[in-house]
């Protein structure tokens, strides 16, 4: 949505992401990054801990196989995504509400780290990217009475 919120997370994993697939086969992991917010005490002249923040992710398709077998607990990583609410009656009745942050990108952290890069062929269930292809709309032509092609995901043609 053009309107959300791009967050950025940097923290360890607690757990090894947990992978799924929906009935459709679509991939999803799930994680949560904690985080733990420092700052120097001038008064005792050392760093001190804040308390901890833990955040839900998720992750799909093809991104969530490759987090899925890059990843583990205790990872470091640097994730962005959009936050999403997710609204529930607890086991008790109660109206509540989370936040997940859906990733679309994520990586480890090379603070205190290296990494070997694999890349992976592209996955067949994943929408195509723009850069997949020279030119994605060479040879459609207009509807008739202008306007776009293929509704608002397609180039503006003149009348």
């Amino acid at each position: 949505m053009p309107n959300d919120l791009t967050f950025t997370a940097i923290g360890n994993l607690t757990a090894d992401p947990e992978l799924r697939f929906t009935q459709a086969g679509v991939a999803v992991a799930s994680f949560t990054i904690a985080h733990t917010p420092r700052y120097f005490d001038k008064q005792s002249n050392d760093w001190k801990d804040r308390e901890a923040i833990f955040i839900r992710c998720s992750i799909w398709r093809e991104s969530a196989e490759n987090v899925a077998q890059s990843l583990e607990k205790g990872s470091r990583v640097v994730a962005q995504g959009v936050f999403r609410d997710n609204s529930y009656t607890d086991k008790d009745g109660n109206p509540r509400t989370s936040w997940d942050l859906v990733v679309d990108e994520i990586g480890p952290s090379l603070r205190y780290a290296t990494a070997q890069i694999t890349k992976t062929t592209k996955g067949g269930d994943r929408p195509p990217h723009p850069a997949d292809q020279a030119d994605p709309w060479a040879g459609q032509t207009a509807p008739a009475g202008g306007g776009t092609y293929g509704g608002d995901d397609g180039p503006p043609f003149a009348a």
